[in-house]
């Protein structure tokens, strides 16, 4: 028979205060009434919970453990009841959000609303330093980016791992390898990013590290630009692997000498935060843990 909570409460107070007077008046009931909670719980148990001691109950170990127990229970109680009230308050709402790549930040905001259905979500776009000015101007709620620096002004929540790789078009004689290097790239038109893109940081830096300085066929200043551009067999692109879900006409290829892979966080100005920003930070803590990058379409 599952104890009550009554019994639980008279069983915690007993062993805290060592006597069933104390226990009685701590939670509010009578001796009595403590006296028969725990000789019920002896009955089912079968085990005797306490021994006297100078004139004080002392908890037997199988009583300590059922203490513990119960404690873990009550544990688990408040913090249903905490996500229950979560929920209640983000019937509603606003939030903003901020992104640096479509994926995995919308996959993530698309679970999020499937478990919040009446948040109202707000997103802009913007290259890397738009999206951080945003953040500490509170212009958005949220940031989602790639390889944030470390910086004691933000709290963070890690997503995925990813890194920079070369988009050709299918029909592009470099589309046949799995990876290449600076030098290959070096002869071939390349579509770089403006100088605000994480991408072209971390693009540059490879050249610089390999002794080149390529002169790129085009410099545009948005990820879906270069995109398209690769699309139409202009060149050769960069993005973040898992930066798009989209699927038509690109390949991804390995840079070799570029920088490894790096975390895609959610990010937030540090401090209390109100209750939809909490929430959207236990929905990227689940999307991290249940390894849902997986089954994004087109990430492979």
């Amino acid at each position: 028979m599952k104890p009550s909570p009554a019994a639980r409460r008279a069983l915690q107070a007993v062993a805290l205060k060592g006597s069933y007077a104390a226990a009685a008046r701590s939670v509010g009931v009578s001796q009595p009434a403590i006296t028969q909670q725990i000789r019920e719980l002896e009955r089912q148990s079968g085990a005797i919970l306490f021994e006297r001691c100078d004139g004080r109950l002392i908890p037997t170990p199988f009583c300590s453990e059922l203490v513990g127990l119960f404690e873990e229970i009550e544990h688990l109680e408040a913090r249903a009841e905490q996500v229950l009230a979560r929920r209640r308050a983000t019937s509603s709402g606003l939030l903003r959000i901020g992104l640096g790549n479509a994926m995995p930040g919308m996959a993530l905001i698309g679970a999020f609303q499937r478990g919040y259905p009446g948040v109202q979500i707000e997103v802009i776009s913007h290259d890397y330093a738009g999206i951080i000015d945003a953040v500490v101007e509170r212009r958005v709620d949220i940031g989602i980016l790639p390889n944030l620096p470390p910086d004691q002004r933000f709290e963070r929540e890690t997503l995925i791992e990813q890194e920079v790789v070369a988009i050709a078009h299918p029909g592009d004689p470099i589309a046949r390898f799995d990876n290449v290097d600076c030098q290959q790239l070096a002869r071939l038109p390349l579509l770089f990013r403006s100088s605000g893109s994480s991408t072209q940081r971390l693009v540059d830096s490879a050249f610089r590290k390999a002794g080149l300085s390529p002169r790129p066929r085009l410099v545009l200043d948005t990820r879906d630009a270069v995109y398209e551009a690769v699309v139409n067999r202009m060149g050769v692109g960069f993005m973040w692997r898992h930066g798009t879900g989209r699927t038509d006409a690109i390949r991804r290829i390995g840079v070799i000498g570029i920088a490894p892979p790096c975390a895609e966080s959610v990010f937030r100005l540090s401090g209390p935060a109100d209750i939809l920003v909490t929430a959207f930070f236990a929905a990227a803590r689940a999307f991290h843990r249940d390894g849902r990058v997986n089954a994004m379409s087109g990430l492979g």
